[in-house]
């Protein structure tokens, strides 16, 4: 039985993409194997889309996948990293225009088998591909026109998750059901926002994007008006969801995000009448839904607010090169120290068996949540975040607890052992938590361990899946998930440099 739900794929593209009107949808494609196969004992599938079929092509990309693929001697390995690294690229760049129409160049990445445009998502699907950026004037363009898209989009409405096309590109909008019950205020567009569950993790990606662009460009054509507006509600906003839910006068503050949906699952909805549950001050920023989309328990999300205050910290010194934005500047590094400070304070705890350790929610009064959910960010990937280095004692001990089964959402089976989430359900693994999990140590026998479980999770189908079955990794979710493509070749790439002959 494979759990996915069949959503369209580029019903859309032939027009705006000149995709060949007779490509077949990449969600069946996806859920049946390719000859030729891998030789190894995967028999791992072929499973890029016909060349007239791919969205978008990039040389640069093409000569990184031979030449790493070269350093592979696992030919299961080789046919994985072919399948994967061009993933995005291939079937997820469902818009783009090098600046024909605007001057500026714009684009438009889907998740994958949901026909919608996250800002966590769609930064995670290019940055694995931003190193190359510089020696493919075609792919910078790309990155390029999705900062621009997504600051248009932040610019419009704050507060979502995802968002729909924009009807300059002529795409069939993505229909979401639930989201015509949504109870949110302010009340968004629906011909702009797909899902408006506000994650700060969102607003961190919008960062990161731009700060990693231009660390690695030191173009800035990115820093248009509407970029410096969509940077300065941001800034403005997360000041507001500093605020304690009762000041110390016993008034209430008004919550700057609600959300509420009718729903017969706790995790769509939000406490407090769309509020949340109280907090009191810590200097973090408060959310209302984890990077999985489900409902956040307390406020304060320490992953979240990890990611931020990184993230915010790389905007403070970017901006030090632009004068017009001297008080963002100032802003971003006061905020970013702040959020780092409260996360130590009241983010942490000492754990009767590990010891000192980082928690997962609080709401800065005592109660906390002690878990990790597989969706990044997480508490696993706080060094891939760049929040602490892997050798560090609190991490250490934080990562000992999230990868057993002191932590309720870690799963253990014949085939395949990680970190699920409460998103997908119980004895179901994440392969992103896998490659994350590799990403984040330094020790080569655990890195191989996870390249090997990667292998497992496919299904037979040669792709990285949202979810698997521990027992039976052919039990999946989502057949067509860009962005945990994305990650697991990063970490192949990352490994074959790190560990050279590791696999």
């Amino acid at each position: 039985m494979r759990l996915y739900s069949v959503a369209p794929f580029l019903v859309f593209a032939p027009i705006a993409m000149g995709i060949a009107s007779k490509c077949p949808s990449y969600v069946d494609w996806a859920s049946v194997p390719h000859p030729p196969f891998s030789p190894g004992p995967q028999r791992i599938p072929t499973m890029r889309p016909p060349e007239p079929c791919r969205t978008f092509s990039s040389a640069a990309i093409e000569s990184v996948l031979q030449a790493t693929v070269s350093q592979i001697k696992s030919p299961d390995m080789r046919q994985l990293l072919t399948n994967i690294l061009p993933n995005t690229l291939d079937t997820a760049i469902a818009w783009h225009d090098p600046g024909n129409t605007t001057g500026m160049p714009y684009t438009f990445v889907i998740t994958g088998d949901i026909n919608a445009q996250w800002t966590r998502d769609s930064t995670n699907q290019l940055l694995p591909l931003l190193p190359y950026a510089l020696q493919d004037t075609r792919l910078q363009l790309l990155v390029l026109g999705l900062i621009n898209m997504q600051a248009e989009q932040i610019s419009q409405y704050l507060f979502a998750n995802a968002y729909k096309p924009p009807a300059r590109s002529g795409l069939v909008p993505g229909e979401n059901s639930w989201a015509k019950l949504d109870k949110v205020v302010p009340q968004f567009d629906p011909k702009l926002v797909f899902e408006a569950k506000f994650e700060i993790d969102s607003l961190a990606a919008f960062l990161k994007l731009s700060t990693a662009y231009w660390e690695q460009t030191k173009d800035q054509r990115f820093m248009s008006t509407v970029w410096r507006t969509a940077v300065a509600n941001i800034l403005e906003l997360l000041q507001q969801l500093q605020m304690p839910t009762v000041d110390k006068n016993g008034k209430m503050n008004n919550a700057t995000v609600r959300f509420s949906r009718e729903s017969t699952s706790p995790t769509e909805t939000s406490f407090g009448h769309g509020q949340g549950n109280p907090v009191k001050f810590t200097g973090m920023v408060k959310s209302l839904f984890r990077p999985s989309d489900d409902s956040v328990i307390f406020p304060f999300f320490i992953p979240g607010n990890a990611m931020l205050s990184t993230e915010l910290a790389r905007l403070a010194q970017m901006l030090l090169s632009v004068k017009e934005m001297a008080v963002e500047q100032a802003v971003a590094d006061r905020l970013a120290e702040e959020i780092r400070q409260g996360i130590y304070q009241y983010g942490t705890m000492d754990h009767p068996v590990y010891g000192k350790i980082f928690v997962y929610e609080t709401d800065g009064f005592g109660s906390a949540v002690v878990m990790d959910d597989a969706n990044v960010p997480s508490l696993l990937s706080l060094p891939y975040l760049g929040f602490v280095d892997n050798n560090d004692s609190v991490y250490l001990n934080t990562r000992k607890l999230i990868l057993s089964p002191d932590n309720p959402w870690y799963f253990a089976g014949s085939r395949v052992s990680g970190i699920g989430s409460p998103h997908t359900g119980f004895m179901r693994v994440w392969p992103m938590a896998i490659a994350m999990q590799a990403l984040t140590t330094d020790d080569k026998s655990e890195v191989k361990w996870c390249l090997q479980q990667l292998l497992e999770t496919t299904g037979g189908l040669g792709l990285m899946h949202e979810s698997v079955d521990v027992e039976d990794p052919a039990r999946y979710s989502r057949p067509w998930f860009a962005w945990c493509n994305g990650v697991a070749s990063e970490l192949i790439i990352d490994a074959v440099r790190r560990f050279p002959g590791i696999v």
